[in-house]
């Protein structure tokens, strides 16, 4: 092997404190199967589109089949993705008439432009027409491309962490490689996190913090913790889609797919552990948020307890509770109280 400085450059091996697969120069693969059958249902579900005619809303993704996987060779990222996308949409008329179809995607991949992708919506079998599909061959379809275009620049930013390993200076030498043209369209918690993407992870453990806020509200502790694992009002207090299993090991998304996450423990009336994270978080972290709930008399004084956020999104991580959960919900249910 060539000593530093002397021979064929390619093959000289730059020092490394782990040695591990030096200059990014071996082959090395990653599966992203499984994350990215997650991600597009998140990103799908509770996609939703209105008119005066009504509103459609996309209910359920019946099929995912495919796979996806990221290649790294000599610091080259090489993206490979293909997938059939099947899912079920429900309208309703401004009269209170429902219908139901579907959208199909025969060929979401690497090989295929976005913006010439195939996106079929139809009605079910013996539906009646409704100008509604309309809206959904039109709006609706445009919104899943943009999802599923959000899907590819997630794969490429968020799900790659860690894939182009630091050099002996610290530098991460990235390069892609792929044939997609994705835009990014999800409207995110602030303004930072719509403009920022998130970094390459170098193999360096995650700083972290914790910290608390506490807040009162002129409710009862049962009608506070309804607030937080009640579909409906997720969605009334949020102003957007929202998916919510309220039990042990259930998952939830709300703000558009902005923040998701699992509910570890919930004990009616007193507290919600949960896993919890911004999309625009590094890969596969979580914060452990627990809510408590206590009965002040005539008000609920609720304790929100956060450890494990990144130290640099502490600030937009406090002021995302502030605003689009404390706020929101006093605005929303008419729980107004002090906040101190």
């Amino acid at each position: 092997m060539a000593k530093w400085g002397e021979g064929d450059p390619r093959w000289i091996v730059e020092e490394r404190a782990d040695a591990t697969n030096v200059n990014n120069w071996h082959w090395t693969e990653r599966d992203a199967t499984n994350w990215s059958t997650d991600k597009l249902k998140s990103l799908l579900l509770g996609l939703s589109v209105e008119n005066e005619e009504g509103k459609c809303e996309v209910t359920e993704v019946s099929k995912l089949e495919g796979e996806a996987s990221i290649n790294n060779r000599k610091g080259k990222l090489i993206f490979f993705y293909e997938w059939n996308v099947k899912a079920a949409w429900t309208g309703k008329s401004k009269t209170g008439v429902k219908y139901k179809g579907t959208i199909e995607v025969p060929n979401l991949s690497d090989e295929n432009d976005m913006e010439d992708l195939a996106i079929s919506v139809m009605m079910n079998k013996d539906e009646p027409d409704t100008p509604l599909l309309n809206l959904m061959k039109r709006d609706g379809a445009e919104k899943v491309r943009q999802a599923l275009g959000s899907y590819v620049d997630f794969l490429k930013t968020e799900f790659t962490q860690g894939m182009i390993l630091p050099t002996a200076n610290g530098v991460s030498k990235v390069q892609s490689s792929s044939q997609s043209k994705a835009k990014l369209d999800k409207t995110q918690i602030s303004s930072s996190s719509s403009s920022t993407a998130a970094p390459v992870n170098t193999g360096v453990k995650i700083p972290t913090c914790k910290f608390s806020i506490r807040d009162t509200f002129l409710t009862s502790p049962a009608d506070l913790y309804r607030v937080f694992i009640n579909q409906e009002m997720v969605q009334a207090f949020t102003h957007s889609s929202a998916a919510v299993e309220a039990e042990r090991g259930g998952r939830f998304r709300l703000l558009d797919g902005n923040v998701c996450g699992e509910f570890t423990e919930l004990v009616p009336e007193e507290k919600i552990v949960m896993k919890w994270r911004y999309n625009n978080w590094p890969c596969e972290h979580y914060a452990t948020i627990t809510l408590t709930f206590v009965d002040r008399s005539s008000e609920t004084e609720l304790k929100v307890e956060c450890r494990g956020v990144p130290d640099s999104e502490e600030e937009q991580t406090k002021e995302g509770w502030k605003r689009y959960y404390f706020e929101a919900i006093k605005q929303t249910f008419g729980f107004g109280a002090r906040l101190f």
